[in-house]
């Protein structure tokens, strides 16, 4: 066996300079369907650099290039031979129809430049045939039939993401709790959020499972089974009516697949050498990008019809109550009207009915508290809003009945709830002047009836001599003089204030810091309070935050891609560049890592303090 290594080392210069002009090939499907996501891949036979892809138009640009070189040794009646193969791997999705061309890819390869065909793809209408089992994403496991069979590879039916709506047709204001979920038949690890779904146009609240774990689960679809784990669940709200579309999630995991060696075996010992079990493992990790789909919902306005005068935007289903503490009292003593909403819907943006308290009772702001339960079907709880009042004369009064009201989207209906009136007997205090005043229920000051004198005015009065006025005297003109330069430098004030808030983008530039820094501020309490939810929510706001602001870049189009390539065009040094993805990365990973939650936060802290000081200097 050792003379056979050597034989074949020494034989390795021979087989170098002899290999095959170098070439590029592609292979993709000629016709595809709208919404279908499929691969284009890019195939060299030697190891190249500077590859320039083309453009792609008329298709969307889910990942890639991913690139993988390979290379093996054969030696038959005693002649040798040996392959290299490198591969450039787009993965694209059409979303309209027609044919469209695909130009060529370059490579340099030792100073030569090859070049691949161009040709056309053909996109027709979706037929459904090209879902996932569930509709998931596959952003990596198709196209893939002129590829080498023995390649590890993971269809879009073996793994993907998925996410699933409670219902698709909804009212403002009403509650749909996504659940986005991984499905797959091969070992999956190291998951990580790649880029979070947009929400445009809802309230958000996220209502995972906060765990280091994911929970497995199985499911069956159209007969197989799968393992499932749910990756994020989220309440969502819409804020306006019409069709909303929400962005795809998209994570990135490593799945484990098992490959196996259909290349026939000669009695070649090389071949023997390089088939052994040390070399060839049976388990091979693949990096996978997955998707879901993207998600329309179909938005309904309230009806107008019956809708009641009391009505403030309440959806859901709910209870409503009123609690007093006393009706009998005295004079500028205090009691406590309570209100308190309960059930089903987005607690958090409910509006509280107010009493009408009598003119005579002074009333303080209301303490509003709310407790927020979030459960698998959605978002319930309670709101309670305490009054303060002081009554400031001796009588009875009525606190007339207050009215609550709310849609129903289970039944489709306006309903209101009553609270019972209250009768409130006062009786004249102690020491208390009852003597005509009026107490504003507002806290205004007090109002006085009758042609009664009050307040006689007391203390030193001005005096000044007569016949001397203001007007036409030195004071009068350096006033006049002053107050018109003031104009002038407020107006020069306002237009240069003017010119500054048109330039949205400066504005951006110039606040990113200062936001970024209230943001940690935010996030340094959050982690000595060991609140990881909220820590990882500020973070990463701050993260994104602040270099979406500082380069410019629109929060629809903010991505890892965008980031790198806006800050490599900044002449951004490529190791600040590297520095920042990777905080920000680790910002998104951070809670479904494992090890010690202090310990990972505060790195995290003061890894973002760290990269946002650098980038502030150098941008």
């Amino acid at each position: 066996m050792r003379k056979r290594i050597i034989l074949f080392l020494m034989l390795v210069p021979l087989w170098l300079w002899a290999q095959d002009d170098p070439t590029l090939t592609v292979s993709a499907k000629k016709q595809v369907m709208v919404g279908e996501r499929f691969q284009v891949v890019f195939e060299a036979n030697a190891e190249g650099k500077n590859f320039s892809a083309p453009s792609f138009e008329g298709f969307t640009v889910v990942g890639g290039p991913f690139t993988s070189t390979s290379s093996s040794f054969q030696m038959v009646n005693g002649s040798m031979s040996h392959s290299v193969k490198c591969t450039y791997t787009f993965a694209l999705q059409a979303y309209q129809e027609g044919t469209f061309h695909v130009g060529s890819a370059t490579l340099n390869v030792k100073g030569k430049k090859v070049s691949s065909e161009p040709f056309d793809i053909k996109v027709i209408p979706d037929d459904g045939s090209h879902a996932a089992p569930s509709g998931g994403g596959d952003a990596a496991g198709q196209g893939r039939s002129q590829q080498n069979t023995n390649d590890p590879q993971v269809s879009g039916k073996d793994l993907f993401l998925n996410v699933i709506p409670s219902k698709k047709s909804v009212y403002v204001g009403d509650q749909v709790v996504l659940t986005y979920k991984i499905y797959t038949k091969v070992p999956v690890s190291s998951l990580s959020v790649e880029r979070m779904p947009s929400y445009a146009g809802f309230w958000t609240k996220d209502i995972s499972d906060n765990s280091n774990s994911l929970r497995q689960n199985s499911e069956y679809i159209n007969g197989i089974e799968y393992t499932t784990a749910e990756v994020q669940k989220t309440v969502i709200v819409p804020q306006r009516a019409g069709k909303l579309t929400i962005d795809p999630m998209i994570i990135e995991c490593v799945a484990q697949v098992r490959t196996e060696s259909n290349r026939q075996r000669s009695m070649d010992p090389f071949e023997a050498f390089f088939n052994d079990p040390f070399f060839n493992r049976n388990i091979v990790n693949v990096k996978k990008e997955l998707t879901s789909q993207t998600l329309t919902l179909e938005v309904k306005s309230l009806p107008e019809n019956g809708k009641p005068a009391s009505f403030a935007g309440a959806v859901g289903n709910y209870n409503f109550k009123s609690e007093i503490d006393k009706t009998e009292l005295s004079t500028n003593e205090a009691f406590t009207l309570t209100l308190t909403v309960s059930g089903t819907g987005n607690v958090e943006l409910l509006q509280m009915p107010t009493p009408i308290f009598p003119p005579d009772f002074e009333v303080y702001d209301p303490k509003v508290t709310t407790s927020v339960n979030p459960t698998s079907n959605g978002l319930s709880g309670t709101k309670k809003a305490e009054f303060l009042v002081i009554p400031r004369r001796a009588g009875s009064f009525t606190i007339p009945a207050v009215e609550f009201s709310y849609f129903n989207p289970a039944n489709e209906t306006y309903q209101t709830l009553q609270s019972e009136p209250y009768e409130i007997k006062v009786e004249k205090g102690a020491g208390s002047d009852d003597g005509g005043g009026i107490y504003a229920s507002n806290q205004e000051d007090i109002k006085y009836l009758g042609s009664d004198i009050r307040h006689i005015m007391t203390g030193d009065a001005h005096l000044k001599p007569m016949h001397t006025f203001f007007f036409g005297s030195a004071a009068y003109f350096v006033v006049l003089l002053v107050l018109l330069a003031l104009f002038v430098i407020l107006l020069f004030v306002l237009k240069k204030r003017e010119q500054m808030s048109k330039d949205t983008a400066a504005n951006r530039n110039r606040k990113a810091d200062k936001v970024a820094r209230v943001r940690l501020k935010n996030a340094y309490q959050y982690l000595k309070a060991k609140d990881q939810e909220k820590f990882y929510v500020e973070m990463s706001q701050a993260l994104w935050g602040y270099i979406a602001d500082k380069l410019g870049i629109e929060r629809s189009k903010l991505s890892m891609d965008t980031v790198n390539e806006t800050m490599k065009s900044k002449n951004v040094p490529d190791e600040l560049t590297k520095q920042f993805i990777d905080t920000l990365n680790s910002c998104e990973f951070a809670r479904f890592a494992p090890g010690s939650a202090e310990e990972k936060m505060d790195d995290l802290y003061q890894r973002g303090i760290d990269v946002i000081s650098k980038a502030e200097k150098v941008l």
